[in-house]
């Protein structure tokens, strides 16, 4: 009976989540399986894997067969290579120590690009998260200069208004009454008035001067009666 290592799918739409199981290639993708030996989650980055790595050697060793996605899951677990490895110390190329060396070695510098892969995907976000901050305070910064200058705007047309108002007021010409005729005949009427208020003045003086014991004409004739 020929054996497949493949997924099995979970998980709601767009959102997949895989079960890596040991089946039957003749069943159903996510029928009947044999074993479970593990999950892979697409949606995260860099995605998620699970796998136990012996269960995984051993089918491999019994013959199973890895579809594509599956044999790109074993060999970034460090799974092919190790089986590569058990091959050549069958062979004699070299002792198992020197396979279990090279394999360490091999998962060392594995974890290193993983783990900086990691740290440049966090350093990404925190830039990408620094800039959109660094944006929007420049937007709330534009918006609340354009509102200072509207009501700069605003309160200096409400000035020119008032300045305009008041001007209106005081250009208004003072009303003045009416004067007929011209300059020259003003002055003729107003010095006829002024003759007979000097004349009058002339006279009280006079009237004044006669002193109080100087008989009246009268009183003269009245006394030549007499005698």
């Amino acid at each position: 009976m020929p054996v497949k290592i493949r997924l099995k799918r979970e998980g709601r739409k767009k959102k997949p989540f895989y079960h890596i199981v040991i089946a039957d290639s003749r069943a159903p993708r996510d029928g009947r399986f044999i074993e479970k030996i593990g999950y892979y989650n697409p949606n995260t980055n860099p995605a998620t894997i699970e796998l136990d790595f012996d269960k995984a050697l051993d089918w491999l060793l019994k013959g199973a067969q890895p579809t594509d996605t599956c044999r790109a899951i074993l060999s970034y677990k460090g799974v092919l290579y190790k089986k590569h490895l058990l091959i050549g110390v069958r062979k004699g190329a070299f002792s198992e120590e020197e396979a279990e060396r090279r394999f360490e070695a091999w998962m060392e510098e594995k974890e290193a690009r993983i783990q900086a892969k990691r740290e440049r995907l966090q350093k990404s976000r925190e830039e990408n998260e620094k800039k959109r901050l660094e944006d929007e305070t420049k937007i709330k910064e534009a918006r609340a200069e354009e509102i200072a200058k509207k009501r700069a705007t605003e309160e200096g047309v409400a000035e020119e208004t008032t300045e305009t108002v008041e001007g209106e007021d005081a250009a208004k010409p003072v009303e003045r009454p009416e004067v007929s005729g011209s300059a020259e005949e003003v002055k003729e009427e107003t010095k006829p008035a002024e003759k007979e208020e000097k004349k009058e003045e002339e006279k009280e003086p006079e009237a004044k001067e006669q002193p109080a014991n100087e008989p009246s004409s009268e009183t003269k004739e009245e006394e030549k009666a007499k005698e």
